[in-house]
């Protein structure tokens, strides 16, 4: 072999003096404030709320069409091209679901949150508003989803698009045959996490989540949701720090124990009280955001054991088949540990 020239050995000594680093961690606070400017993600579903991703309803809602009724089904609907539906009794004009909408982004940012809009909404694509699904936010960054009726594939895009606008880091996105939606995925605590599996959420998709989750030493919970059933948080939300409230009448009863052996209490929710009682967002620790008026015997359950409530009024938003939680992505929240 020829010896090295002068070149080759100041290319070589230059390499040696400038190594790669591995260490600290992507999602170390140095190097999140150094490459990407902010601490970016959530390890909890409680901590207080920094950001969160929102779209205000717009010209998508157009494509809803009061006149198409489906009478067997109890709501409205393109049944033919699954291009949209509407679950409630009553289509509402785009003024008042915006003004609901105006004030729960209004409400959050009376906590101190930054409310970032979606940049654009994919065509007719009316369940935008529900950005908990096409989001996922993990300890430095996101996950982005994908939807699982075609009534919502393609709303991943216009999500991707804002999160890259405001430098927020996607650390997976999910593809191939894989589905999952943010609705179904809790944080239990820094550790653990919870997917609900359902004609929503499969397998591969719920893999793809695991696998950036334990990346970082967070276990994951698989629980399958009974019958049609889309999301875990029909049925659970974490309110404070070692506090549920839960519908215990569908989830399984192992599911249960083992928040008792994390040491979460659950709140269950009152008999008479309507099952999106859960539908509610902790913007701090012991502090949540819920409909008005939708629950008021579950809400006595909670003051005197001493959670603080903010009402807001979203009855009109929820009959398009979601409601706070589902309409709010945390992006940034702070750590409990």
């Amino acid at each position: 072999m020829g010896a090295v020239s002068e070149f080759e050995y100041r290319y070589n000594m230059t390499i040696k003096a400038f190594p790669s680093h591995a260490e600290p961690g992507f999602e170390s606070a140095a190097q999140q404030e150094q490459v990407w400017g902010r601490q970016w993600g959530c390890d909890n579903d409680v901590g207080r709320l920094r950001m969160v991703l929102m779209h205000r309803p717009g010209e998508e809602m157009s494509i809803i069409d009061p006149a198409k009724r489906l009478e067997h089904l109890g709501s409205y609907g393109d049944e033919e091209g699954q291009t949209w539906y509407w679950r409630g009794d009553e289509v509402y004009p785009l003024e008042e679901l915006q003004a609901q909408h105006d004030g729960l982004a209004d409400a959050l940012r009376a906590e101190g949150v930054e409310v970032v809009y979606l940049k654009r909404c994919a065509p007719g694509k009316h369940k935008s508003v529900y950005t908990r699904d096409s989001c996922i936010g993990v300890k430095g960054g996101a996950i982005v989803t994908r939807l699982g009726p075609i009534v919502r594939r393609g709303e991943e895009a216009p999500v991707t698009e804002t999160l890259g606008s405001i430098g927020m880091p996607i650390l997976r996105t999910v593809h191939g045959t894989g589905l999952m939606e943010g609705g179904s995925f809790i944080w239990l605590n820094s550790k653990t996490a919870v997917i609900g599996r359902s004609s929503r959420v499969n397998e591969e998709g719920t893999r793809q989540v695991e696998q950036v989750l334990n990346e970082q030493g967070v276990d994951l919970l698989r629980v399958d949701l009974t019958g049609y059933r889309l999301h875990i948080d029909g049925a659970m939300v974490m309110i404070d720090v070692d506090t549920a409230i839960v519908n215990p009448t569908i989830l399984p009863f192992w599911f249960l124990e083992k928040l008792e052996d994390l040491g979460i209490r659950t709140i269950e929710v009152h008999p008479d009280d309507p099952s999106g009682t859960v539908n509610c967002i902790a913007v701090r620790p012991g502090r949540v955001i819920m409909e008005a008026g939708l629950s008021p015997r579950t809400s006595d359950t909670l003051d005197k054991l001493g959670i603080e409530i903010v009402n807001v009024d979203y009855a009109k938003m929820f009959q398009g088949g979601g409601g706070i939680h589902c309409s709010t992505s945390p992006l940034i929240r702070d750590s409990v540990d």
